[in-house]
């Protein structure tokens, strides 16, 4: 256990101390002596951030469960903490036991956006625990990374001794089973275990792999340097979501998260395939679960939180196929408790009004809405698969229900986009505002504002997209004050994502291992919390480029062709490299490929159940 004295003296000189004390209701607390395999679940973030993402509740949870297994939480400390840590001699800590990281058998990072890949860098510095995983010893914990962002592990290859690739609810056990047996040997070494570990469908030991490049600095081979290391590694899935873990309780903070209510997962994948979409492709097939067991776990989560809300969440939550009557049995059961539901985002389609009807029996909460895109034939390009007259019909009847505030998400950037295209954000915002007020007085109520907002577009592995150019930092500020200069009316507002820190995650994102460098370099020269505006500074990583001998534009700016080898190649998520490419190429001609509900488009994806869904009706017969 660490110094509690140092840590009480540093809790005094910073903003928000309860962020590592610990003890919030729901948390586990086992001996920590006593146990076979003890775990350290790091999100390397803030904790507000980290306790806010369903992914690190579960897996804690499942971990604990198990009678001789032990999970803790670390976060990544607010730089005021890291200072008064770094002072006091103070090393990265548990907030359960207060334990120090390297007296774990197991660190764990979540990967969930390229711009924390610094603070795994830095929490491993801050525990004692050498960076790069060739200088650990037998004594050093070992250290494991997954999530959505691990389907391209290879920009942290030399910092991670192992990556689960997919759904950890059954993979994560069956390591940590291993770990166990293997752990009481005499002969016990992390070399053994990692060949043993190898063998584990999902597991990826990056150590065993030697990359090869060619003049041009491409992927020329990739060889096996152990035979246990396979060539292809297959994601995990759980299959029967009906029959998985799920949580029936979550940690309550003592501070207020980015999301304070309930979650209710109600399935996983999703059918819509934009082209976009990393999160769409990797956690294909669509899974639901029952209306039974949702309406089971929902009961059991608000009783053990005591939360007045309960949110409903999955990729694309609207595509349920039993949501109204899901919807109607929560508030039929919950309303007289003043319990609310919400969505995180909404469909454009009439259907989507019964849902917003129901829900606001107990309170009315923004909207959000995503066409995505500005103009139709871009949003043919991306295949988005709504239209203008979709965002109008499903406005006006919002409004005629009482709501008078809209957020719309768009994407500047994409592929083929043209600024006519873009300017279809502005003229669209104002549409939706001329709409509610282009009503009888008596019905307009409430003071109204529209929202755009626009990220900058990035592609992503296992997309579609994967092989396009990034857009340059100048056409992506020259579009985006094209829009923000034609929105003038104190009703509409445009907000954007910085550029800069776009193009530095589309580096990070089609990265390979010659990234590590660039990775460790960026931090040594003070790169963390790269995320956070206050903290993000594009000179510095451009810095860390030119030091490191690498080209941004290699990865950000360049068009990769069907033949190359891309570095995550070697990783097989079920959906098929060819089925990509025939979207990219479909993309390119604006051809709409339809929902997988309609009938199957032939992706690749084992296991599909999507057979036997009415679309329409939101059913299933």
């Amino acid at each position: 256990m660490i110094n509690m004295a140092r840590l009480e003296a540093c809790l005094k000189k910073v903003s928000k101390p309860a962020r590592y004390i610990g003890g919030e209701l729901g948390s586990v607390e086992k001996d920590f002596k006593s146990q076979d395999v003890t775990f350290a679940l790091c999100f390397p973030d803030v904790y507000e951030v980290g306790m806010s993402h369903l992914g690190l509740q579960i897996l804690y949870f499942l971990t604990n469960q198990v009678e001789g297994y032990l999970c803790e939480r670390a976060f990544a400390p607010w730089p005021d903490m890291e200072k008064e840590m770094r002072k006091a001699g103070l090393p990265l800590f548990s907030l359960e036991s207060k334990e120090d990281l390297r007296s774990f058998d197991i660190v764990g990072f979540t990967l969930q956006y390229e711009l924390s890949y610094t603070n795994i860098l830095n929490m491993l510095d801050l525990a004692n625990i050498p960076v790069f995983s060739r200088d650990r010893g037998e004594e050093d914990p070992l250290i494991i990374a997954g999530g959505p962002c691990a389907v391209n592990p290879e920009p942290l290859a030399d910092f991670i001794d192992l990556f689960i690739l997919g759904e950890g609810e059954e993979v994560n056990l069956e390591l940590f089973k291993v770990y166990r047996d293997m752990k009481a040997s005499p002969d016990f070494s992390k070399e053994k275990f990692l060949r043993r570990a190898a063998e584990i469908e999902g597991i990826y030991v990056p150590s065993f792999y030697e990359v090869t490049y060619d003049e041009r600095g491409r992927v020329a081979s990739r060889k096996s340097l152990v035979p246990e290391a396979k060539e292809t590694i297959k994601r995990r899935r759980v299959h029967d979501v009906n029959q998985m873990f799920y949580n029936d309780r979550q940690i309550l903070p003592f501070i207020e998260t980015v999301h304070d209510r309930a979650v209710l997962e109600m399935f996983r994948g999703c059918t819509q395939g934009c082209r976009f979409c990393q999160a769409g492709m990797i956690y294909r097939p669509i899974r639901e679960k029952s209306p039974e067991k949702l309406m089971e776990i929902a009961d059991q989560l608000l009783k053990n939180t005591g939360y007045n809300e309960i949110s409903l969440m999955s990729l694309s939550s609207c595509d349920y196929s039993g949501l109204v009557g899901l919807v109607q049995a929560l508030m039929a059961k919950y309303e007289k408790q003043k319990t609310g539901v919400s969505l995180p985002s909404l469909r454009l389609d009439s259907f989507m009004v019964d849902v917003l009807k129901e829900i606001e029996k107990v309170r009315k909460s923004g909207l959000t809405f995503a066409p995505e895109a500005g103009s139709q034939r871009l949003r043919d390009v991306i295949n988005k698969g709504v239209t203008e007259e979709d965002l109008y019909q499903v406005s006006r009847a919002v409004f005629d229900e009482g709501w008078s505030r809209i957020k719309l998400y768009y994407m500047i950037g994409l592929p083929t986009e043209t600024l006519e295209d873009v300017m279809g954000i502005s003229h669209m915002a104002h549409k939706v505002k001329d709409i509610f007020f282009n009503r009888p007085k008596e019905d307009i109520v409430g003071n109204f504002k529209v929202t755009a907002s626009a990220s900058c577009f990035v592609p992503k592995p296992f997309t579609p997209f994967q092989w396009v150019a990034q857009d340059s930092i100048d056409n992506f500020f020259e579009k985006i004050y094209q829009v923000k200069g034609s929105i003038t009316d104190p009703k509409i507002k445009f907000q954007y994502h910085d550029p800069y820190v776009s193009r530095i995650e589309g580096i990070l994102a089609r990265g390979d291992r010659k990234l590590s460098a660039l990775l460790y370099r960026a931090w040594e020269k003070g790169q963390v919390f790269d995320g956070w505006t206050e903290f993000f500074s594009y000179d510095t990583w451009v810095e860390a480029l030119e030091e490191t001998g690498l080209d941004g534009d290699f990865y950000a700016r360049r068009v990769r062709n069907k033949e190359e080898v891309l570095p995550w190649d070697f990783i097989d998520i079920g959906v098929k490299k060819d089925y990509l490419w025939k979207e990219y190429e479909r993309a390119l001609q604006g051809t709409l490929t339809s929902d997988c509900r309609k009938g199957c488009n032939r992706c690749g994806i084992e296991n599909c159940e999507m057979w036997g869904v009415d679309f329409e009706a939101k059913t299933r017969i």
